[in-house]
């Protein structure tokens, strides 16, 4: 399900499906006092592998599935430590109608495998810095996609894991409750700013060499969120409801299916207007509930 590669001392467990949801990459880091294990996905369930301490850089469940398989004290961002221990809480942050909700519990639990709970989910800030000895992993908040995104620089080795900032052509996802999509831009202009050697993603690229590659695509993948905003722009130019719009879809593709797409879509939109509507671009009428451009 994985194949291991070295970059420095740190290993990247590439699933063998290219990282494609459910499954991801999960990253080894070792050191002479500890190793440390982050975001173990699905792709581990054949060969599963603990370590001293897990890192969950975010509360989703592809990056918490594999936490079954793991004894070693478990970490995640404060503001999200308390879902990635529970899954009502997980649910709770995407937003779902209760018919949603209730085919999300079902997938969670049976695809990801999710308990209902995990204790000792330890809470820690941005930039808490873990010694590994001879080996520091330093955590860096990047918050937007959740409330406690989170990446992760290695050093000596100069590998900085950016979790789901993924650089796909799907382009950025913040559809949860706690996503916040100004908080998004910000932390893409933060992990631009990072020096390493090696840039790494849960999902799709894998790893990236070179700060100036990794700015090239991290600038594309900042363009989607432009992209959407444009083809938004353009759909208000005639009246239109929210559900018009998670109908039209700005972020998946039509013939895509599952709980969460609607969720999602709705989540996307609202941030959106949001910002449109801080700009003067778009106007909201609340009694018929109608969204346009303003002329």
């Amino acid at each position: 399900m994985v194949t291991e590669r070295s970059f420095g001392s740190v290993s990247v467990l590439f699933a063998d499906n290219g990282g494609v949801v459910p499954y991801g990459n999960s990253v080894v880091v070792p050191g002479s006092e500890a190793t440390m294990l982050i975001d173990p996905s699905l792709a581990l369930d054949r060969d599963p592998v603990d370590a001293d301490i897990v890192m969950i850089s975010h509360a989703h469940e592809d990056h918490m599935a594999g936490l079954r398989h793991c004894s070693g004290e478990t970490y995640a961002h404060r503001l999200d430590a308390p879902i990635v221990g529970s899954l009502e809480l997980l649910l709770d942050e995407y937003d779902f109608t209760p018919e949603e909700r209730a085919v999300a519990a079902t997938a969670l639990t049976t695809e990801y495998h999710l308990a209902a709970t995990r204790d000792g989910v330890h809470g820690v800030d941005g930039d808490h810095v873990f010694d590994l000895g001879g080996r520091r992993a330093q955590v860096i908040h990047l918050p937007g996609h959740t409330a406690g995104h989170c990446g992760v620089l290695v050093e000596p080795d100069g590998f900085f894991y950016v979790a789901d900032i993924d650089l796909s052509s799907f382009g950025p996802f913040y559809g949860d409750r706690g996503s916040d999509l100004d908080d998004f831009l910000a932390s893409l202009d933060h992990a631009a700013s990072v020096e390493a050697r090696w840039y790494a993603t849960f999902h799709h690229k894998g790893v990236v060499e070179g700060r100036e590659e990794f700015a090239t695509r991290i600038a594309a993948y900042r363009h989607r969120i432009v992209e959407r905003e444009e083809r938004l722009v353009a759909f208000l130019t005639e009246p239109r409801t929210l559900d018009d719009i998670v109908d039209h879809r700005l972020v998946y593709r039509p013939h895509v299916t599952s709980p969460w797409v609607r969720a999602t879509e709705r989540r996307t939109a609202e941030l959106h207007l949001e910002r449109l509507v801080k700009a003067g671009a778009v106007h909201v009428d609340h009694e018929t509930g109608l969204i346009r451009t303003v002329a």
